[in-house]
């Protein structure tokens, strides 16, 4: 497994474009101030605006919004790195069977109290990915659509909004899969079965 890791170290950097990671820092970034700043801020209400914590909340959450927007660009538009079809396989029976059988691969190891083999491409990562940029959209998109209400003239008090209750739902998830998706990222990183730097480097 160290081997493997040695032999794909200097491939790491580029295997995905300086485009893709500048949007993937990015997005994660700005994601992590959005829940950061969520903990401890003072939102607005119908007499009051929301406080400094707040207002960084609301810039991040534009920001947020962008780097999603970016994202999916790239993603289109991007020569290397993970195929779109291999993000989002839901419609593809071949690639639903590969995660089928991929799924089944990270079980059997999960019940030997292992961790199986690190593959970048492989499709149960590949589907997670994928699954992780969507939910990142729908919570910055959902912010984004609260922000226009307000402009709009409708009431600042979030908590009776359809939308900011999706928002809060959304927020938890995030809560739950940047922990899980930062945490395994580290433990492969430590494990020395792949780099920080595949997605986390300014090297062209």
């Amino acid at each position: 497994m160290t081997a493997y890791a040695d032999a794909t170290t200097a491939e790491t950097a580029s295997r995905h474009t300086r485009v893709t990671r500048l949007v993937h820092m990015g997005l994660a970034i700005t994601i992590i101030i959005q829940l950061a700043t969520s903990l401890v801020m003072s939102g607005p209400g119908e007499t009051r605006p929301g406080d400094a914590l707040f207002q960084l909340h609301r810039l991040s959450g534009f920001g947020a919004a962008f780097f999603a927007l970016m994202f999916w660009l790239v993603l289109l538009l991007r020569q290397r790195g993970t195929a779109i079809g291999a993000l989002f396989p839901w419609l593809s029976g071949p690639r639903l069977r590969a995660l089928r059988e991929d799924v089944v691969v990270h079980v059997r190891s999960a019940m030997r109290f292992r961790l199986p083999e690190y593959e970048p491409g492989s499709p149960l990562a590949s589907a997670v990915h994928g699954l992780g940029l969507m939910l990142m959209s729908a919570m910055a998109g959902s912010g984004l659509i609260y922000a226009i209400q307000v402009w709009a003239g409708q009431s600042a008090e979030p908590d009776g909004m359809w939308v900011m209750q999706i928002h809060f739902a959304l927020a938890n998830l995030v809560w739950v899969y940047l922990i899980g998706h930062a945490g395994l990222g580290l433990i492969h990183h430590y494990m020395r079965t792949m780099r920080l730097s595949e997605m986390w480097s300014f090297r062209g």
